[in-house]
């Protein structure tokens, strides 16, 4: 499982022209699986995000977490994270699990992360063509991958 984690100050995900979703201060979480994920993964994956200590505090350091200012979380599903470019200039997508696994894990890392956090979490549509517009706040950019626990 892969996810990366974007600091923003508002994001919205478009889909056939339509805002879907949209937040406020909080995370723009782009997420992946494949095959091989458990439920080990997805709770360490929720915990790791709600709690990576990103947002400043009172002194201007990075010392809260998205838990410690209730902020928003507007998370994407994207197979693309597990993109290949060993070969050529194609990417592959073969570690990417199936879009029948996908879902049941998509699903599931949003039930387990929803009971992380007090908002209620906003989403794209799983395999949609999605427009996702951020205004990253710092930058701030965090790679996750759950084989790197």
């Amino acid at each position: 499982m892969r996810a990366i984690i974007q600091r923003v100050t508002e994001a919205s995900v478009t889909i056939e022209g339509n805002i879907k979703s949209s937040i406020g201060n909080g995370l723009l979480v782009l997420v992946g699986f494949e095959e091989s994920d458990t439920n080990k993964d997805i709770e360490w994956m929720s915990a790791k995000i709600v709690n990576l200590r990103i947002f400043q505090d009172a002194n201007e350091k990075m010392n809260l977490s998205l838990k410690d200012i209730n902020g928003e979380l507007l998370i994407i599903s994207q197979f693309t994270l597990f993109a290949d470019t060993k070969k050529g200039n194609r990417p592959s997508f073969v570690q990417a699990a199936k879009p029948a696994v996908a879902i049941l894990l998509y699903e599931s890392f949003l039930a387990v992360i929803q009971k992380e956090v007090l908002t209620p979490i906003q989403t794209g549509i799983f395999g949609a063509d999605m427009k996702v517009r951020l205004l990253n706040d710092g930058p701030v950019t965090i790679i996750l991958d759950s084989n790197n626990k």
